[in-house]
């Protein structure tokens, strides 16, 4: 198991760590652990995965520059935050992410607490946020009074209408850069195996899901998300060109690859006997570089090649109980360790001491639970 060395970025910890990295610094780069608020970790381990996603952390900034007036929003405190970061002088240091941790706890009840989190739900909570967010903010601008065109909408623009609960419902608006960095295409092909006609149904993701096994890779449970499954008996499919139902073959391909892949590892099983999550702590090993092979036929650029740039770690033996820590590569591909606001150099080698564990006992681990790959340039 990893071991951490415990220490805050006091000025001892900060210059060692500044000394470890001697020459292969990058010049505007930046590496500040973040204070927890209270069992904030699940967001602390997000929020330095995502920074050292660069497409991301360049979107924020560039919003930060573009509303100098700050928002009062959580993608407005999160783009503080960065600018925060990266305005420092030192290189070094620890910073409290106060007002996002505020703003979040005022926007969802689900995180106005003390509790631990789960971090692939917060993940996935903050990417649609901020979708939303652009989105509204798009809309917006389209309907004013100020812009151009007949009763103030933009030509090509589109309406937005209200939730019954007063939540906007954008239609078919441009895709925000959430989108254009995070979204991927899934295609759902079901093939008869009376007529052999083969059907396919689009569907849009922003991070996988994936299951896993004990003793497996990252590669094979790709495999698994994309294998055929027959459907037969009372799950036969109803195929439209026979009129009626017929077996048939059903399996998941991507169709569109993102930018940035964001895998989630699904370690938490809820289990009837216990009638509680447990968690699922089976060795899953991850590459520096990976390349899809469940691409469907008309996939575009399918030999896409991606470099790991970010995981989120899950350190304990439950949901609801234990720790986020998470390890990014930097620019000049050194590896660091974020645990809250201690920040420490490991070598690429001590990576596989978060692949899990080899006996399926029950007992903490230390285990990648979401995985940052961005496609290599």
């Amino acid at each position: 198991m990893f071991k951490l060395k415990r220490l805050g970025m006091g000025n001892t910890a900060s210059s060692q760590l500044e000394k470890e990295l001697g020459a292969e610094q990058v010049p505007n780069e930046r590496y500040y652990g973040l204070v927890n608020f209270g069992n904030t970790c699940y967001c602390n381990s997000v929020l330095q995965a995502l920074y050292f996603c660069r497409p991301f952390r360049e979107k924020v900034l560039q919003y930060r520059l573009t509303n100098k007036r700050s928002k009062e929003n959580l993608l407005g405190c999160l783009s503080d935050l960065y600018f925060n970061i990266v305005s420092q002088k030192k290189k070094l240091g620890t910073i409290a992410p106060k007002k996002f941790i505020a703003r979040l706890r005022k926007e969802n009840e689900q995180f106005d607490n003390f509790m631990q989190q789960d971090a692939h739900e917060f993940l996935n909570y903050l990417l649609n946020y901020i979708a939303d967010a652009l989105q509204a903010e798009k809309a917006a601008l389209a309907n004013s009074p100020s812009t151009n065109g007949v009763n103030g909408k933009v030509a090509g623009s589109t309406s937005v209408s209200e939730h019954r609960n007063g939540s906007a419902v954008h239609e078919k608006l441009d895709p925000s850069w959430i989108h254009e960095i995070f979204q991927g295409t899934l295609t759902n092909e079901t093939k008869c195996l009376n007529c052999e006609t083969v059907s396919s149904k689009d569907e849009d993701f922003l991070d996988l899901s994936v299951d896993i096994d004990q003793h497996t890779s990252l590669s094979a449970c790709l495999r698994g998300f994309s294998s055929t499954e027959t459907l037969c008996s009372e799950h036969k499919y109803f195929c439209e060109t026979c009129s009626a139902k017929q077996e048939a073959t059903k399996c998941m391909r991507l169709k569109k690859l993102p930018k940035i892949l964001a895998i989630h590892l699904k370690r938490f099983k809820y289990v009837d006997q216990v009638g509680r999550h447990t968690k699922l702590s089976y060795r899953v090993v991850f590459p520096f570089e990976l390349r899809l092979f469940n691409t469907s036929n008309d996939c575009v650029n399918p030999e896409k090649l991606y470099d790991l740039v970010a995981v989120v770690v899950h350190c304990g033996s439950g949901p609801n109980r234990g720790h986020y820590i998470s390890i990014v590569k930097t620019s000049n591909n050194v590896w660091l360790l974020f645990d809250d606001d201690v920040v420490e150099r490991i070598e690429p080698s001590a990576v596989e001491e978060f692949y899990g564990l080899t006996s399926d006992l029950q007992k903490n681990s230390e285990t990648g639970y979401i995985l940052f790959y961005q496609t290599r340039e």
